[in-house]
């Protein structure tokens, strides 16, 4: 074809770009990643990421011989059986497919100290998201979204262990000179990248027909985990295209001082707090299913140690899952470790009663000896007042992103 010649159907061409190969606004990624949380809530679920991770911990811990020791349970589903196992899969999957029809997957290398920094990263997520009952998405963003100070106890745990952690970075950018030199990258054919689109256009016609068949199971169970493989699937491919990183909604403000990504997900939990208040007071889903018994002391130092982590790992957890499907393999360690870690600190902090529920309890929230569950609306006596205080809280956290982009006061670089 010559340079003057028209590319065939190029509306066509131009509508696959903006759909699969330019980068969406991280606040349309906001918008559909509520409303992909908000389609599951109606169906009585919830997302959820650090279960998952933590499974596969369990079942790595059983394979080697320290599930006995730690007190874990041997795994009884399979890796597609467990509920969040199969959505952290299909997350990965997702995000993979959204790579592969934009031309951007690509197997990343990267130096070799961040193996080192991968580990460290990903061990420290797993302790804090043992402690506080969950991740960004579970200690942070769910108790957000569904009322609970638990998430705000963990948020300011996140920008503190985030600033600590950015200060040890740099740290170790400006003193350690080993493996810091970048590997050769890899080089895919030509032939083989022009495949990309095909298996991914394929990766979805199969996720498609694969969510269809279990829909039709008259197994009820199988037939709610049909949901999960669509969803999981389509907030992986959500977060790849519009790079939507809970990590970086924390960590970017004190990096370059940018809050585009804070402010995605600051508009996320403002548009998910009215919606699932309805459900709850609908009696849609329980409140309390996806609310950490871990406030506040648990949610704090849980969240000031996952901010930590996640600064060396280079994401958050699910974060580093889109990013694993991209093709990073810093994200792949920082995840095993992540899960590893995780398992093992969730299994000790159980055994010496850190987290244990408090079977002697009668009350109808949880309590543990780090925190306990913890509802707004309960806590307040009416959605009036928790609502309020939780875009106020929204509020805040805005006006203070937006003074930082103007005047820089709070970056550490």
């Amino acid at each position: 074809m010559s340079a003057d010649a028209k590319p065939r159907f190029p509306g066509l061409r131009e509508d696959w770009n903006k759909l699969f190969v330019e980068e969406w606004s991280p606040y349309l990624g906001a918008i559909l990643l509520v409303l992909l949380v908000v389609a599951l809530m109606t169906t009585g679920l919830f997302w959820g990421v650090f279960g998952g991770v933590k499974y596969w911990g369990d079942r790595l811990n059983s394979a080697i011989g320290l599930g006995g020791l730690l007190g874990i349970a041997e795994p009884k589903e399979g890796l597609l059986g467990h509920r969040m196992s199969l959505m952290n899969i299909l997350l990965v999957a997702g995000a993979a497919t959204a790579a592969l029809l934009s031309g951007q997957f690509a197997v990343n290398r990267p130096p070799k100290i961040e193996y080192v920094w991968a580990a460290l990263g990903g061990s420290m997520m797993g302790i804090g998201a043992a402690l506080a009952g969950g991740c960004t998405t579970g200690g942070f963003f769910n108790p957000v979204v569904h009322s609970s100070p638990a998430g705000w106890a963990m948020w300011a745990g996140l920008l503190a262990g985030a600033w600590i952690g950015l200060k040890a970075l740099l740290w170790t950018l400006d003193n350690v000179e080993w493996g810091t030199a970048a590997p050769m990258p890899w080089q895919v054919p030509p032939a083989v990248k022009r495949l990309y689109p095909v298996v991914g256009l394929a990766a979805i016609v199969g996720v498609v027909a694969w969510s269809a068949s279990w829909w039709a199971s008259p197994d009820k169970q199988i037939a709610t985990r049909a949901i999960i493989v669509a969803v999981g699937f389509a907030i992986g491919f959500v977060m790849h295209r519009s790079r939507l990183c809970f990590a970086r909604s924390i960590r970017e403000p004190f990096m370059t001082a940018e809050g585009t990504m804070t402010k995605a997900v600051i508009l996320a939990m403002a548009v998910g707090m009215p919606i699932a208040a309805l459900l709850f007071r609908a009696k849609v889903i329980d409140p309390y299913v996806a609310i950490p018994a871990t406030f506040w002391l648990g949610s704090l130092v849980g969240g000031v140690i996952f901010g930590f982590g996640m600064v060396f790992a280079g994401g958050c957890a699910s974060g580093a899952l889109w990013r694993m499907g991209e093709g990073h393999l810093k994200l792949w360690v920082a995840m095993a470790f992540f899960a590893w870690v995780g398992s093992i600190a969730a299994a000790i902090f159980k055994k010496t009663g850190l987290t244990a529920i408090d079977e002697t309890n009668v009350e109808t929230w949880e309590i543990t000896g780090i925190g306990r569950q913890a509802f707004l609306p309960d806590m307040l006596g009416g959605w009036g007042l928790a609502l309020l205080v939780g875009f106020g809280l929204l509020a805040l956290w805005y006006a203070i992103v937006r003074w930082n982009e103007t005047t820089e006061k709070l970056t550490v670089l």
